[in-house]
Protein backbone atom coordinates (compact mmCIF):
# COMPACT_ATOMS: atom_id res chain seq x y z
CA UNK A 1 0.00 0.00 0.00
CA UNK A 2 2.83 2.27 0.81
CA UNK A 3 4.15 2.45 -2.74
CA UNK A 4 1.10 3.25 -4.81
CA UNK A 5 0.59 6.84 -5.90
CA UNK A 6 -1.99 7.36 -2.30
CA UNK A 7 -0.03 5.60 -0.40
CA UNK A 8 3.08 7.58 -1.10
CA UNK A 9 0.88 10.83 -0.68
CA UNK A 10 -0.43 9.69 2.81
CA UNK A 11 3.36 8.84 4.05
CA UNK A 12 4.37 12.72 2.91
CA UNK A 13 1.48 13.93 5.07
CA UNK A 14 2.78 11.83 7.83
CA UNK A 15 6.20 13.24 7.85
CA UNK A 16 5.04 16.57 7.12
CA UNK A 17 2.69 16.23 10.75
CA UNK A 18 5.82 14.96 12.60
CA UNK A 19 7.53 17.68 11.28
CA UNK A 20 5.28 20.61 12.17
CA UNK A 21 4.52 18.63 16.01
CA UNK A 22 8.36 18.57 15.73
CA UNK A 23 8.90 22.57 15.30
CA UNK A 24 6.33 23.47 17.52
CA UNK A 25 7.31 20.85 21.11
CA UNK A 26 11.04 21.79 19.81
CA UNK A 27 11.30 25.46 18.90
CA UNK A 28 10.79 28.39 21.11
CA UNK A 29 10.17 30.89 17.94
CA UNK A 30 7.38 28.35 15.94
CA UNK A 31 5.95 28.31 19.64
CA UNK A 32 5.46 32.17 19.73
CA UNK A 33 3.96 32.43 16.16
CA UNK A 34 1.97 29.65 17.61
CA UNK A 35 0.71 32.05 20.50
CA UNK A 36 0.36 34.45 18.29
CA UNK A 37 -1.82 33.01 15.40
CA UNK A 38 -3.97 31.72 18.11
CA UNK A 39 -4.97 35.23 19.71
CA UNK A 40 -5.41 36.78 16.09
CA UNK A 41 -7.64 34.09 15.62
CA UNK A 42 -9.56 34.69 18.52
CA UNK A 43 -9.55 38.09 17.82
CA UNK A 44 -11.15 37.15 14.36
CA UNK A 45 -14.13 35.39 16.04
CA UNK A 46 -14.35 38.24 18.79
CA UNK A 47 -14.65 41.49 15.75
CA UNK A 48 -16.33 38.94 13.59
CA UNK A 49 -14.00 39.64 10.42
CA UNK A 50 -15.42 39.17 7.06
CA UNK A 51 -14.53 35.91 4.66
CA UNK A 52 -12.01 37.74 3.01
CA UNK A 53 -10.68 39.18 5.95
CA UNK A 54 -10.02 35.63 7.57
CA UNK A 55 -8.52 34.44 3.83
CA UNK A 56 -5.92 37.01 4.55
CA UNK A 57 -5.23 36.28 8.15
CA UNK A 58 -4.68 32.48 7.98
CA UNK A 59 -2.59 33.08 4.77
CA UNK A 60 -0.70 35.49 6.58
CA UNK A 61 -0.65 32.83 9.47
CA UNK A 62 0.60 30.15 7.38
CA UNK A 63 3.62 32.53 5.67
CA UNK A 64 4.97 33.26 8.91
CA UNK A 65 5.01 29.87 10.26
CA UNK A 66 6.18 28.29 6.99
CA UNK A 67 8.60 30.47 6.69
CA UNK A 68 9.81 30.28 10.50
CA UNK A 69 9.91 26.07 9.98
CA UNK A 70 12.33 26.95 6.49
CA UNK A 71 14.31 29.16 8.38
CA UNK A 72 14.43 26.61 11.14
CA UNK A 73 15.45 24.16 8.86
CA UNK A 74 18.13 25.75 7.45
CA UNK A 75 19.86 26.75 10.28
CA UNK A 76 19.81 22.94 11.81
CA UNK A 77 21.24 22.64 8.46
CA UNK A 78 24.15 24.87 8.53
CA UNK A 79 25.14 24.07 11.65
CA UNK A 80 25.39 20.20 10.49
CA UNK A 81 27.01 21.60 7.99
CA UNK A 82 29.80 23.44 9.79
CA UNK A 83 29.13 23.45 13.86
CA UNK A 84 31.67 25.95 14.18
CA UNK A 85 31.64 30.20 13.44
CA UNK A 86 32.12 30.75 9.85
CA UNK A 87 31.14 33.99 8.34
CA UNK A 88 29.55 32.11 4.88
CA UNK A 89 27.09 30.29 7.59
CA UNK A 90 26.31 33.57 9.66
CA UNK A 91 25.33 34.87 6.17
CA UNK A 92 23.23 32.00 5.36
CA UNK A 93 21.76 32.32 8.72
CA UNK A 94 21.26 35.93 8.54
CA UNK A 95 19.34 35.68 4.93
CA UNK A 96 16.90 32.94 6.31
CA UNK A 97 15.75 35.18 9.53
CA UNK A 98 15.79 37.86 6.87
CA UNK A 99 12.87 36.27 5.21
CA UNK A 100 10.89 35.56 8.18
CA UNK A 101 10.88 39.27 9.13
CA UNK A 102 9.94 39.94 5.53
CA UNK A 103 6.54 37.48 6.34
CA UNK A 104 6.09 39.03 10.01
CA UNK A 105 5.96 42.29 8.52
CA UNK A 106 3.52 41.57 5.66
CA UNK A 107 1.87 39.57 8.63
CA UNK A 108 1.38 42.85 10.56
CA UNK A 109 0.22 45.14 7.91
CA UNK A 110 -2.69 43.10 7.36
CA UNK A 111 -3.52 42.55 10.61
CA UNK A 112 -3.11 46.50 10.88
CA UNK A 113 -5.78 47.23 8.01
CA UNK A 114 -7.96 44.33 9.73
CA UNK A 115 -8.19 45.43 13.27
CA UNK A 116 -7.56 49.39 13.67
CA UNK A 117 -10.71 49.91 11.87
CA UNK A 118 -12.46 47.53 14.40
CA UNK A 119 -11.04 50.15 17.37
Amino acid sequence: MWNSFIGKRLKGFVYATKGAIMLLKNEPSIQVQAVIAIGVTIAGFYFEISAVEWMFQIGAIGLVMSIEGLNTAAEEMADFVHPDFHDKIGYIKDVAAGAVFFAAIAAIAIACFIYIPKF
